[in-house]
């Protein structure tokens, strides 16, 4: 199984395996990570679950689609390796990927 790191706003890091198919939303929501809130349960449609890309993945990822590109207009403070994790399926070529959480509930 491929595994994500994902690194909360108070800078614990925290490993963890993720079937193929799984988001990395339902991967943090799974596993307690904090600051991933996911209000809409994964269906784009709240930002919640914001999150910073490591810069070495930013190319690996499925190319942002119009409407994750407008959800994350709504997102505080976004930058240019942000994306929504409930829209980042998980798989083998993933195995790595290194996720910041944003401050979802700030």
């Amino acid at each position: 199984m491929p595994k994500v790191t994902y690194i909360t706003t108070d800078g614990e890091s925290h490993e963890v395996q993720l079937e193929n198919g799984y988001s990395v939303m339902e991967g943090a929501i799974n596993n307690n990570i904090g600051g991933i809130v996911a209000e809409c349960g994964g269906a784009c449609a709240c930002a919640t679950c914001h999150s910073y890309i490591d810069d070495a993945w930013l190319d690996k990822l499925p190319a942002m689609d119009d409407m994750e590109d407008s959800m994350l207009d709504a997102a505080y403070e976004r930058r240019n390796n942000s994306r929504l994790t409930c829209q980042i399926e998980m798989n083998d070529d993933l195995d790595g990927l290194v996720v910041h959480v944003a401050d979802n509930e700030g």
